[in-house]
């Protein structure tokens, strides 16, 4: 008997104990699928001047978690956190007179019957984060579900959206002049677009700045059995032309939940981003490009020594190597900028001893250095050949071609002046 069959022998064994240890047990009743529980949702059906639509709320008590994010921290929101975000444009406003607005839309911004079916509006209150949803059953439900809409957000002040200057905010605008309703955005004058500060400060480190991405990434929160984006004006549809009882939610529920979660995370993520633009030097990112989000920010804001520390801290902290050599140049040329040329040329220096994408770049920025500040054509002309060997150019061959005649130039001068001391010292 070979090996193989002995190994078989052995397992028939095993299994033939195994199975004499339970036979004494009943058999198992077989599994059946579950049957599908029937869902409702929850809400009431609300009258006003233009006709009836349908809200709920959803209540997310102080307690609560979402990913790694603690909801009742938002109530706790210094007023002037969205003050650095906005560049200074929004005043100290409490927490409570935010809105979180959101839509979902039967298509796409730039078609003429795109319209907002659903309609999200969060708000942080003492007990917990809210969400009102507006919602209409069919289309001729439109212009009552933008009155209702208007009348909620006027109790607040600012509203803060993913995307909303483009998307959200266009066209709830563009429905409400086709429906000859009042704009609800008349008294809310402050708007804070939070994915341009998510960009600055992800775009670096993530693929992608969009809201779910950055929900899983930064907030630690999955999703499960999420609805696709692109499904949700499909799914409308079909609930609206289904011949059933419109009251009858099971399609839709998960565009519910999809809209409730998007703005539960927009409120946490409102809790971060901010935060950090309000004071970069005490910021707790601890991944590189993060950090060197935040330090180009700060560079545009105009205080380059600050935007200078957080792009060491960003090197020191690790990211990809094109990153830490595209942020050693960046700090070369702030540097530079600053007049602090001792600085700027140890970074050109460092860029010029290892093969990367500004090793070149840097080569050249010496050879100005020391030809026009440290007058010292011959060491140009050495670091101008030395970048041609790494990357042969026109505008570098015609440096050449000059810093060669300037350095014959120069030689031919010392040369004469030699020689007429000489003679001066002959006579």
């Amino acid at each position: 008997m070979n090996d193989l069959q002995e190994q078989l022998r052995l397992l028939r064994e095993r299994v033939a104990q195994v199975n004499a240890r339970y036979a004494h047990l009943p058999p198992r009743p077989r599994e059946t699928a579950p049957k599908p529980r029937k869902q409702d949702l929850s809400g009431t059906e609300v009258l006003t001047n233009e006709g009836k639509h349908w809200e709920r709320e959803t209540f997310y008590p102080a307690h609560h978690l979402h990913g790694q994010a603690d909801v009742g921290a938002l109530a706790d929101l210094p007023h002037d956190v969205l003050d650095a975000i906005s560049d200074g444009t929004v005043p100290p406003i409490p927490p409570s007179e935010w809105a979180f607005l959101d839509i979902e839309t039967t298509g796409f911004l730039g078609d003429s019957d795109t319209c907002a079916f659903l309609v999200g509006v969060g708000r942080i209150a003492q007990d917990g984060f809210r969400v009102r949803q507006f919602f209409m059953r069919d289309f001729t439900e439109e212009a009552s579900l933008l009155s209702g809409l208007a009348q909620h957000l006027d109790t607040f002040r600012v509203m803060i959206t993913y995307n909303g200057r483009t998307f959200d905010k266009p066209v709830l605008e563009s429905r409400c002049a086709e429906n000859y309703v009042p704009t609800p955005f008349e008294r809310l004058t402050h708007h804070v677009d939070l994915l341009h500060g998510a960009r600055r400060l992800w775009k670096l480190r993530y693929e992608s700045c969009r809201l779910v991405e950055l929900e899983n990434r930064v907030l630690g929160y999955e999703r499960i059995e999420d609805v696709n984006g692109w499904m949700i004006p499909h799914l409308y549809y079909e609930y609206v032309e289904s011949p059933l009882d419109p009251q009858r939610w099971d399609p839709m529920l998960p565009i519910f939940e999809h809209n409730n979660l998007d703005i539960l995370s927009l409120a946490c993520l409102t809790g971060i981003v901010p935060q950090v633009f309000r004071n970069p030097a005490a910021c707790k990112l601890r991944h590189g490009a993060e950090l060197l989000g935040i330090a180009r920010w700060v560079a545009q804001t105009g205080d380059p020594a600050q935007a200078r520390a957080l792009m060491v801290r960003a090197v020191d902290a690790g990211m990809s190597d094109d990153l830490t050599f595209r942020t050693l140049w960046e700090i070369a040329a702030l540097d530079r900028k600053q007049g602090d040329h001792e600085r700027a040329v140890a970074g050109w220096s460092d860029l010029a001893q290892c093969r990367n994408a500004y090793r070149v770049r840097a080569l050249e920025e010496l050879a100005k250095h020391c030809e026009h500040r440290g007058k010292d054509i011959a060491q140009a002309l050495e670091h101008t050949r030395a970048a041609l060997s790494h990357g042969d150019s026109t505008e570098l061959r015609r440096r050449e071609e000059r810093l060669v005649s300037k350095l014959g130039r120069s030689k031919k001068a010392r040369a004469i002046k030699e020689r007429d001391r000489s003679t001066a010292a002959g006579s």
